[in-house]
């Protein structure tokens, strides 16, 4: 009967720490003087987005065919859909790090689909997702005839030299 008082009671306490605390009150401050002549940046709103607009951007995707160890490189942009023999490489959206982060990678969102076998125009998508350059191994194209990966993603940044 002890123990399930105390772990009633332990239990008690747990809930009681998990309130949240309440949310500090505002304080009104004067804008220092040497401040108040400042320049605030324009305003940008969330959907404009930063650097190259998404439908001018330029991926690079390899593709590689196992069976024969043929590779090929595609320029798509996204939106774009390109058929090499049994496969099509869709593009729809490419991405790379601004120039002042300190990590730098590039990836793309890509679409695999593959032609069935013994037929002329059905194909099945094996693949849809994110693909980076850097690290390909956080999300794998895994085919056993085809390879996919990311090259490069062709975009600017404002105030890129």
């Amino acid at each position: 009967m002890l123990r399930r008082v105390a772990l009633l009671a332990a239990i008690a306490s747990l809930a009681a720490c998990s309130q949240d605390p309440p949310a500090p009150e505002p304080v009104e401050t004067e804008i220092p003087e040497e401040l108040e002549g400042v320049e605030l940046p324009e305003i940008v709103a969330e959907d404009a987005g930063i650097g190259t607009p998404m439908e001018e951007r330029v991926a690079t995707i390899g593709l590689l065919n196992k069976r024969n160890n043929l590779s090929q490189e595609l320029e798509l942009t996204p939106g774009e859909q390109r058929r090499v023999g049994d496969v099509i490489i869709r593009l729809r959206a490419c991405e790379r790090t601004a120039p002042w982060e300190m990590e730098k990678d590039e990836g793309a969102f890509v679409q695999m689909l593959v032609r069935e076998r013994g037929t002329q125009s059905e194909f099945r998508r094996v693949f849809s997702g994110w693909l980076f350059k850097n690290k390909p191994s956080i999300n794998v194209v895994e085919h056993p005839i085809y390879d996919v990966w990311v090259k490069s993603c062709a975009m600017e940044f404002p105030g890129e030299e």
